[in-house]
């Protein structure tokens, strides 16, 4: 899978991670993909949550390492 932009949120707490992708995918097309790679253990339910809130989708999610890694798709 490919993605548009990537954002590393490693090392930042809840609720830093999803706030920062709020902030990136704003800034971005609808359907370009964001690739977060994030280390916050609560990182696992507020991605999906905040997908299924903002209406944006989320594409797939994975571990790497230490990271989880969440796709999400602009909407």
């Amino acid at each position: 899978m490919t993605w548009d932009q990537e954002l590393d949120a490693s090392g930042l707490l809840c609720p830093l991670p999803v706030l920062k992708a709020r902030k990136r995918l704003k800034g971005m097309a609808q359907g370009q993909v964001l690739r977060l790679v994030a280390t916050d253990p609560a990182a696992v339910v507020d991605v999906p949550h905040y997908c299924n809130e903002s209406g944006n989708l989320l594409l797939g999610s994975g571990q790497e390492g230490e990271a989880q890694i969440y796709l999400i798709e602009r909407r």
